[in-house]
């Protein structure tokens, strides 16, 4: 356990994030099978897991118990499912969504809903399908019903410029998830 924490650490903090993404996508398949069980269940990957894996840049910000094998969701990602499952028509009603730093645990899955028109959008992320700062959003108002912004707003020179952005591109009755960490 403390050799995988460690080289989690050391991936995450010396690998630049388009190369981790490239290589995860590979990755988890393998890992995943070495843990397959029951104690766990990710919502997104819909995998039964004997444990999650530990996750964090240093020692201190280390979890365990936080990364799934699948799909590399984090507990805020698994959170975020359940929320749009259980409290919003995300997965019924016919949506336009943009997403910003788009997931890998998501992409596929929001690519692959019927119901969904999905643009991601980044700044150098290999997945995104435009490439953007949020403090200047391409896109014509009133354009998106659904706008997700996970863990980015804290990378913004003006992050109220950016929130002007997602709320000049939401139409009247859309809503936005805008999550930042907190300490």
């Amino acid at each position: 356990l403390r050799i995988m924490q460690a080289v989690i650490r050391f991936l995450l903090k010396y690998i630049p994030r388009p190369i981790l993404i490239r290589i995860s996508l590979i990755a988890n398949k393998v890992i995943a099978v070495f843990l397959r069980g029951n104690k766990v269940e990710c919502p997104v990957c819909q995998g039964h897991f004997r444990k999650f894996l530990p996750y964090g840049y240093t020692k201190l910000s280390s979890r365990e118990n936080a990364l799934c094998p699948s799909c590399f969701s984090l507990e805020r990602h698994r959170l975020l499912w359940l929320y749009l499952n259980e409290r919003t028509n995300f997965f019924t009603d016919k949506l336009k969504v943009l997403h910003i730093a788009p997931e890998q645990c998501y992409y596929k899955r929001y690519k692959a809903l019927p119901n969904l028109d999905y643009t991601t959008g980044d700044l150098v992320s290999p997945i995104a399908d435009v490439h953007f700062d949020i403090q200047e959003i391409p896109f014509e108002d009133n354009t998106f019903d659904v706008v997700i912004c996970n863990h980015v707003l804290e990378h913004v020179d003006d992050d109220m410029k950016a929130m002007k952005e997602f709320y000049r591109i939401l139409k009247s009755k859309g809503f936005a998830i805008l999550q930042v960490p907190q300490d």
